[in-house]
């Protein structure tokens, strides 16, 4: 990417969509953003000339995302799921692999059935099993108030049904009913990973992304207290990191859940682990 890149007004869009220094995607993304207008118009309006304010304005889109902040905090929004969510830099973007955890949720919620996200963040989760079952009852926690602030703007957005919790794991759930089906994405990354200082994980909290220890601690919270909150055959499902598969098996095996097995993601990756509750756990 050039960073020397200069945007005068005067140039048409379609010059500006040319000459900008990212990918044609991104550069389409910024200047619809900026100007607001769809992939269409874009297209209808293309010798459109851009004035002064609207130079200056996506001059200093196109700095911000030169020096790495990621795009969909710049435009505040990605899609998951079918669905444009708002995102913030205080939550995780939601990423394409997690769909998985979501397809995986949605064939095994049977009709009426009560389900939890742990862990919630945007709200990509619970959003889009509430927004396509509409008759499951879904609450979503999280530790962080900022985080819940933009999952409830997110289901509000798409008429999604979801009771939000401020709660870190399981504590603030002492009373509740259990439920038949929990997922969760929690941090997963061990820490010092070189990732966690390369690409748009450098502006993402750091405390959704690593568990400041060896990636797995979250995991064995959420194994652990798992079968109190769980009917009898209810499901667990989480993601985790690509090497972690094995390991997460073992911790579900050991606390006694059937079933367990491993989901690979679109890129063939071992990226969603889970098991059935069965009718006694210790």
């Amino acid at each position: 990417m050039n960073s020397s890149f200069v945007l005068r007004p005067g140039i048409s869009l379609a010059e500006a969509l040319r000459s900008a220094p990212l990918d044609m995607l991104e550069n389409r993304i910024l200047l619809g953003h900026a100007l607001q207008l769809s992939r269409i118009q874009l297209i209808t309006q293309s010798e459109r000339l851009l004035n002064e304010n609207e130079a200056v304005n996506l001059m200093a889109l196109f700095q911000r995302r030169l020096q790495g902040e990621p795009i969909a905090y710049i435009v505040g929004e990605r899609e998951f799921f079918g669905l444009p969510l708002q995102v913030t830099p205080d939550v995780l973007i939601p990423r394409p692999e997690t769909e998985l955890l979501v397809e995986l949720a949605l064939e095994r919620l049977v009709p009426g059935a009560t389900a939890l996200d742990m862990g919630t963040g945007s709200g990509a989760i619970a959003v889009a099993i509430a927004h396509t079952r509409t008759d499951v009852t879904m609450m979503a926690l999280d530790v962080s108030p900022a985080a819940l602030q933009v999952a409830a703007a997110n289901a509000l957005r798409h008429s999604a049904t979801v009771e939000f919790v401020c709660s870190d794991w399981y504590a603030a759930l002492e009373a509740r009913p259990t439920f038949d089906l929990i997922a969760a994405n929690p941090p997963y990354i061990v820490a010092g990973d070189a990732h966690l200082a390369q690409g748009d994980l450098r502006f993402e909290p750091i405390g959704a992304l690593t568990d400041h220890a060896d990636g797995l601690s979250a995991l064995r919270i959420i194994i652990a207290g798992a079968p109190q909150y769980l009917n009898s055959h209810g499901w667990l499902l989480m993601e985790h990191g690509y090497d972690q598969a094995e390991e997460v098996r073992q911790l579900l095996t050991q606390r006694g859940f059937t079933e367990v097995q491993s989901w690979q993601d679109l890129a063939g990756i071992a990226r969603v682990s889970g098991g059935r509750r069965a009718a006694k756990v210790r």
